[in-house]
């Protein structure tokens, strides 16, 4: 079989080991002819306009690169003018056009970041962590006009284990895509790749996230919050505010004082919000439902510390109130 002509569409670096891959093994069954990804945006805190991961991939590999602000006519042309094979899309941050999608001869395929039909839309990593999934996967599936709704030629599930962030389970899929793609690619090529449609009735929606989302209600159980904690972890980040400042918690689970022979602890008495003390893990709270542990923490200008370290700098005694605020729901109905 001769190499497909591959066109990768993508703005963030999860792509970044399935372009390795593509660019080492991978070629003796597809060749990348280009690469489409978002224009250069300003970073960081000076704001300096840098390119984007992709980008400097593309550039190191001696890759054209496209960079539209939005997809055109005059863009379709230029895909078209490169007699792609297929394009292959993963986290590119633009709407296709129906006609651009069945430009390449076979035409475009998605890499999403779940076991579809769950959590289509923005969010699907932070958000399957968030709701103690434990497991989830990525997707190989045709673009049509409805969200994440093609059907679905192919899966890589990975584990989510009890103290993963969505930065963990985030290289998990990136590293997942490639054997996805590497058993998928040969079975394209020769025509032998088949798409089931999903299950309408199982599908459920993430949406994009906000800096807001980063709010806790400790009203909510130990192992709400835990996932949510995790999950909203690296960005928006969850914080809770004391003495004026923003705390953000960047790693939490639920600690169980029915097993110890005595509640050392007074879990029984404590209202929600109260910091009952410390473990050699992590800070004690209790909640609507069990005791959360903080087991990571941030000061304002600060580094992510684990909390036995943190409290030493900056202590937090037994009876202390941290103060809830209502969460948004991270599922939403479309």
């Amino acid at each position: 079989m001769s190499a497909a002509r591959l066109v990768f569409l993508g703005s963030d670096p999860i792509a970044l080991p399935l372009l390795d891959w593509l660019a080492g093994p991978g070629a003796a069954h597809a060749k990348i002819v280009a690469i489409f990804t978002q224009p250069d945006r300003p970073v960081g805190r000076g704001q300096l306009v840098q390119a984007n991961a992709i980008k400097q991939w593309a550039l190191r590999h001696g890759l054209p690169v496209h960079q539209p602000d939005k997809i055109t006519e005059t863009v379709r042309a230029e895909l078209a003018n490169l007699d792609a094979s297929v394009a292959l899309v993963m986290a590119y941050g633009h709407i296709l056009r129906d006609d651009f999608i069945a430009t390449p001869k076979w035409g475009t395929l998605n890499l999403h970041t779940s076991l579809l039909p769950k959590y289509r839309g923005a969010s699907p990593i932070q958000t399957a962590v968030a709701s103690r999934e434990r497991g989830t996967g990525v997707s190989l599936m045709r673009i049509v006009k409805r969200l994440d709704a093609g059907p679905v030629a192919a899966t890589e599930r990975v584990d989510v284990l009890p103290l993963d962030t969505a930065a963990d389970v985030e290289a998990k899929l990136a590293s997942a895509c490639v054997p996805l793609v590497a058993r998928a690619l040969p079975l394209l090529i020769a025509g032998d790749l088949s798409f089931v449609d999903q299950d309408e009735g199982a599908a459920t929606y993430s949406r994009k996230l906000q800096k807001e989302d980063g709010a806790l209600d400790f009203a909510a159980p130990a192992t709400r919050l835990a996932g949510r904690i995790n999950g909203l972890y690296p960005w928006p980040t969850c914080r809770v505010e004391l003495n004026g400042q923003q705390l953000k918690i960047g790693l939490a689970d639920c600690y169980s004082p029915e097993a110890a022979e005595v509640d050392p602890f007074g879990v029984g008495s404590a209202s929600p919000g109260t910091v009952l003390g410390s473990d050699p893990e992590g800070l004690l709270v209790m909640t609507g439902g069990g005791v959360l542990r903080l087991r990571r923490l941030q000061r304002p200008g600060g580094k992510m510390l684990p909390a036995a370290e943190f409290v030493r700098g900056y202590p937090i005694p037994a009876g202390t109130m941290l103060p809830s605020v209502p969460m948004s729901a991270l599922l939403v109905s479309r």
